[in-house]
């Protein structure tokens, strides 16, 4: 699970599961790091071992656990079972699938703290053809007791130095023949370290001594919320935004994203708590230097800081050529350099002789093509041209036909808000580039109503008047009765849809007018006869 899925887990067991009519809390759950148990959880857990399988999986006393991070939570137990008697199995049918597999975690991981230790063996196993003149050796341990791996192993994200010396290995005896069974030939090549996965995020945080548990799930949600990184089989993939943003602070923040400023902020934190520093202080110091560096970047011109960005990021931005052509190079001018620019819609990649030169592409790091090729969805009927989805500097967007000069602008249509470019058929894109269309004369106006999208979303126009749609696919087949009633229901002023207001605050006490609370694109506001704050 995600950390904030496994919280939200644990927090229902915690508050208690329906087991016979009675609601039962399975663990003790605080948000804490601690790993150790109260006395009469250990006695219980060590009767209940006894019990299942035997004295000799019992040590003679009980195991107690230290935690060795600086700043762990102490004050409350480990979450462990409330009752070490409610196994898995006991619970199972009161449970979901999801809570099973927690509790199971939880449940198997407290008996086997305090049980015996497994008994293993590392054995070098040497085989050789009966001519000699093939050996093989394998290297490993072989489990001579099984102390608490009976009933738990833990799993493994990432791969250890010595995995070699974790193979299982079965009992031989010197001499003993064997038979070939199966050959498996493999060549073995170096790979680079995997990706984090939030596991092994979340241990990198712990032995660098920044964060705590209860951080760690909001800081691996903002990760993801902000598309700073994506996820693929488990693991953290920078996104471009994720890069630019690290570029941006490693280059000007520098010491405030160092791994050890964190961290000494973590432990001067804890002194605060702990009343042995001033927390007036704490900030003072921190502001101090904070303010001057903010200082300090904002008199930066933005060309001097996204000539920063360009250089650290050269190797991503503009990867070496197999020709050995300068990679900053316009390919259109031929003179210009291709630089890291920023625009009303984002950063972009454009070419220094702009506006002479107009050669741009999406800023796009993360190694993927920059121009992808466009999918033709078909024919336009009335034309013959083709209608293809294509991405560009500001999204997706669908287009007529081909530009044959340069001067050539093709018809153009963005998709609505929401709608993925592999859901965009044939028949929707030519109704998308159809837009903007007449639907018919309004009945009593007798004037025309013309429904499109615009920068706001789609949007019906009659006599001056906007309407908004609250369905961006509505616009496509939306006929002249629907319209008459959208426009009857929304329009009242010129350029404006008519707002709801949340709520009504009464009148002016000086001209009587209405004063009212409102929902704008910008958040909330308070309107009084056109003044608008």
């Amino acid at each position: 699970f995600s950390a904030t899925r496994t919280m939200q887990i644990a927090q229902k067991l915690y508050e208690g599961i329906d087991i016979g009519g009675d609601t039962v809390g399975l663990i003790t759950y605080m948000r804490t790091d601690g790993i150790q148990i109260a006395d009469e959880a250990i006695r219980a857990v060590r009767a209940d071992l006894n019990k299942r399988f035997g004295a000799r999986y019992v040590p003679q006393s009980p195991r107690i656990y230290k935690t060795k991070a600086k700043n762990a939570q102490e004050a409350h137990e480990a979450i462990r079972p409330t009752d070490p008697a409610r196994d898995p199995q006991q619970v199972a049918r009161a449970l979901d699938d999801d809570q099973r597999k927690l509790y199971d975690l939880i449940w198997k991981r407290t008996m086997a703290s305090q049980m015996e230790a497994a008994e293993l063996e590392r054995t070098t196993i040497d085989l050789a053809s009966s001519d000699d003149k093939i050996g093989f050796r394998a290297t490993g341990s072989v489990l001579t007791f099984d102390g608490f791996l009976k009933l738990y192993q833990e799993g493994r994200d990432e791969p250890s130095a010595d995995d070699d010396d974790d193979n299982r290995l079965p009992k031989v005896t010197n001499g003993e023949a064997t038979k070939r069974i199966k050959t498996d030939t493999a060549q073995h090549f170096t790979e680079p370290p995997p990706r984090f996965s939030e596991a092994t995020l979340v241990k990198k945080l712990e032995e660098l001594g920044i964060g705590r548990p209860s951080t760690y799930a909001s800081t691996l949600a903002v990760l993801r919320d902000r598309d700073y990184v994506r996820m693929e089989k488990g693991r953290f993939i920078p996104e471009d935004k994720g890069r630019l943003v690290t570029a941006f602070l490693e280059s000007f923040f520098r010491r405030y994203v160092e791994y050890d400023f964190t961290a000494d902020l973590e432990e001067k934190l804890d002194e605060v708590s702990a009343g042995n520093l001033g927390w007036k202080q704490l900030l003072s110091d921190f502001w101090k230097d904070f303010a001057k560096a903010t200082a300090d970047i904002s008199e930066l011109r933005i060309g001097q800081v996204l000539e920063t960005i360009n250089d650290l990021l050269a190797p991503h931005l503009f990867p070496a050529t197999p020709d050995g052509r300068d990679p900053r190079l316009c390919p259109t001018c031929n003179e210009g350099r291709l630089s890291l620019r920023t625009g009303r819609f984002g950063a972009f990649v454009g070419c220094s002789n702009y506006p002479n030169c107009s050669y741009t592409r999406q800023f796009q790091i993360s190694g993927e093509a920059t121009d992808k090729e466009p999918r033709i969805l078909g024919d336009d009927p009335a034309t013959g041209q083709s209608i293809s989805v294509r991405d560009g500097r500001f999204g997706p967007y669908l287009q007529l036909g081909d530009a044959k000069a340069k001067d050539d602008k093709p018809k153009r249509a963005s998709l609505p808000k929401g709608v993925s470019p592999a859901d965009v058929s044939l028949e929707m894109g030519i109704k998308l580039l159809a837009l903007p269309r007449e639907i018919g004369a309004h009945p009593e106006s007798g004037k025309m109503i013309t429904a499109g999208i615009g920068r706001f979303g789609p949007y019906l126009i009659h006599d001056g008047k906007y309407v908004n749609l609250s369905d961006p696919l509505e616009i496509l087949d939306i006929g002249l009765n629907r319209a008459v009633a959208v426009i009857a229901e929304g329009g009242t002023r010129p350029g404006r849809a008519r707002v709801e207001p949340l709520k009504a605050l009464g009148n002016h006490p000086d001209d009587g007018k209405a004063i009212a609370v409102l929902k704008g694109r910008f958040g909330p506001y308070v309107s009084h006869d056109g003044i608008f704050a």
